[in-house]
């Protein structure tokens, strides 16, 4: 598996906005696993990766709540 993140493209969260001071961005760019960052530190922070199988139920739960 990939470990490296340099060259995937980011997308930020839906939920971010100018306004809001905690952003994190995903990458669709590993199939079967999703890298998570802080948008603040793009490209200095650390990134968080997840099994996709993981992710999806994480998200419809956080849907659940908003």
């Amino acid at each position: 598996m990939r470990t490296d993140v340099n060259g995937l493209s980011w997308r930020k969260s839906s939920y971010s906005n100018s306004e809001s001071a905690s952003c994190v961005e995903v990458s669709d760019d590993l199939p079967g696993v999703v890298p998570v960052r802080d948008s603040k530190l793009a490209g200095t922070g650390p990134v968080l990766a997840f099994p996709a199988s993981a992710w999806a139920p994480f998200i419809e739960a956080v849907k659940r709540r908003a």
